[in-house]
């Protein structure tokens, strides 16, 4: 048995940043991770074939490098090898009529793109790019602030001071709306709306949600404005780095050890039981990076004593469900819309609002999409160090699935588990890339590495039916409501219990602001 000040049970990169920050406080510090491997979502290894890199789940770092974590332990970071690939065109849609649009941080490259479709969209790019400094203060304080009275009293008087009632109200309803609200407001081009609507989909958020119209904001204005980063090798630089942290300040981090159980006594969290039957105390933390049905259905056996909290945490909703699937290419997709698509860090294949609508109420409804929304990232066009030289990583995520298969949309694939129909719906995707890159199938190397929900939910529990962003971002599970009412400051009702990670205010991403904010109001800034 080992005492320490605080234990985390996972090691995701909101418990890795959390730990690092209090083990530089002095706190002494445990790190409890079932799997063999450290990092969550976050992680790189060769799926395929030796010497191929593949990111198990996030691709894009960006979140971090813009992250106040990263922001005060820049220096640490990089002495511990962090190491960023700038992104310079970040994100780009290819359609089924043969024409594409894409989003550069050159400004001119994209505004040039823009007035080939509409050079009134053109013109609004320009103006949403030059007033996205002054929005973005206000959002970005808002997103990186605790959901508490004061922070929030502070986000708006600045916000109404700044901008005044007209254009807080302004900011308030971009907050509200729906991406298809907003996008049909601002541009109308189709294809534009569609490609901007994609980022919307990386989360729960199909076109008519209202509160998704802020992602394809964001997103948008600020790969052009500052561009995107990848990491250098692979994403898991940062949890390289952030483990490097944790060590040098003298935590542990121990892998292979299952918590089968939070200790209680008294109301007050005490540590942990292993799944071997170690225990080990914490005196002033337990820190649980996990999906919120797992805190009360596994970890607290006996439940918290709040019925109230047990009850939100197991009703917690979802996302859909995600498939991966991981490819050794012989060289890039040969993009027939364009051969400048192979310079993107990510080619969406969606073909409009109306489609992304409705594959997200196939999946929804139990149905396997008959046209799945397409992720398809191409890191080697920015990072050549992830493959061996003149080959390539693809990279797809498929984007939404059930997490239970009811019926195949297409009527061609017999409702199963995931187990049995998961090669024959990656054919399905592959089917689909081929459509808008003639030849893919000939330019894939070995075996293809692919991840169904199901899988995805073995490799992670906290991935929950294969949803890679722990829980869907609706209004109803935002902001103040993350992950329920009350809760949104990480507390549960067990002195001393946290939680921490994606299902936890500010939610998905890879900023690492649950467990830094987490960590800030434990052991200070």
């Amino acid at each position: 048995m080992s005492e320490f000040d605080a234990i985390f049970v996972g090691a995701g990169h909101n418990s890795l940043a959390c730990a690092a920050h209090l083990a530089l406080k002095g706190w002494k510090i445990g790190v409890f991770e079932r799997n063999e491997t450290i990092g969550g979502a976050v992680r790189t290894s060769e799926y395929t074939l030796p010497g191929f890199r593949h990111d198990f789940g996030a691709m894009n770092l960006s979140l971090f490098a813009g992250s106040a974590f990263h922001r005060k332990y820049a220096n640490e970071l990089k002495s511990h090898g962090l190491e960023f690939a700038p992104v310079a065109d970040c994100f780009a849609s290819a359609f089924p009529d043969g024409k594409w649009f894409g989003v550069s941080n050159d400004l001119e490259k994209t505004a040039s793109r823009l007035a080939a479709f509409s050079a009134a969209d053109a013109a609004t790019w320009r103006k949403l790019v030059g007033a996205f400094p002054g929005e973005a203060e206000h959002l970005f304080r808002l997103l990186g602030s605790p959901m508490s009275a004061r922070a929030l009293a502070g986000t708006g008087w600045n916000l109404w001071r700044k901008k005044g009632l007209a254009g807080a109200l302004d900011t308030a309803r971009l907050l509200l709306s729906s991406p298809r609200a907003w996008l049909e407001e601002n541009f109308e081009t189709p294809h534009v709306r569609t490609t901007l609507a994609a980022w919307g989909m990386h989360l729960d958020f199909a076109p008519d949600i209202a509160g998704g119209a802020v992602f394809p904001y964001l997103e948008s204005m600020a790969n052009q404005s500052f561009g995107m980063v990848l990491g250098k090798g692979g994403a898991d630089t940062i949890i390289r780095a952030l483990a490097g942290m944790v060590k040098a300040a003298g935590g542990q981090i121990t892998t292979g050890a299952d918590v089968a159980e939070i200790t209680v006594s008294g109301g007050k969290a005490t540590g942990v039981r292993l799944a071997s039957g170690e225990t080990h105390v914490a005196t002033k933390a337990v820190i649980a990076g996990v999906a919120p049905k797992a805190l009360t259905g596994k970890l607290l056996p006996n439940g918290s004593g709040d019925a109230g909290f047990d009850a939100a945490m197991q009703t917690f909703r979802h996302a859909p469900g995600t498939m991966m699937i991981h490819l050794a290419m012989d060289d890039l997709p040969d993009w027939s819309a364009g051969a400048e698509l192979r310079q993107f860090a990510y080619v969406h294949l969606a073909p409009s609002l109306d489609a992304m609508s409705r594959t997200y109420q196939q999946a929804i409804a139990g149905l396997l999409p008959d046209q799945p929304v397409l992720v398809v990232g191409q890191p080697t066009a920015v990072d050549p160090s992830r493959a061996p030289e003149g080959k390539h990583v693809l990279w797809v995520q498929v984007r939404m699935l059930p997490a239970e298969i009811l019926g195949d949309a297409a009527g061609k694939i017999a409702p199963a588990p995931w187990d049995a129909v998961k090669d024959a719906y990656a054919e399905r995707v592959l089917d689909v890339i081929g459509n808008y890159a003639p030849g893919l199938r000939q330019k894939i190397l070995g075996s293809s590495a692919i991840f169904s929900p199901l899988d995805l939910e073995r490799e992670n529990p906290n991935l929950v039916g294969g949803d890679q962003i722990c829980g869907s971002h609706h209004l109803a599970q935002n902001f103040l409501f993350r992950p329920a009412r009350g809760l949104a400051r990480w507390n549960t009702p067990i002195s001393n219990l946290y939680l921490t990670g994606a299902a936890t205010w500010p939610g998905a991403g890879t900023g690492a602001g649950s467990g830094f904010m987490l960590a800030q109001q434990l052991g200070g800034n």
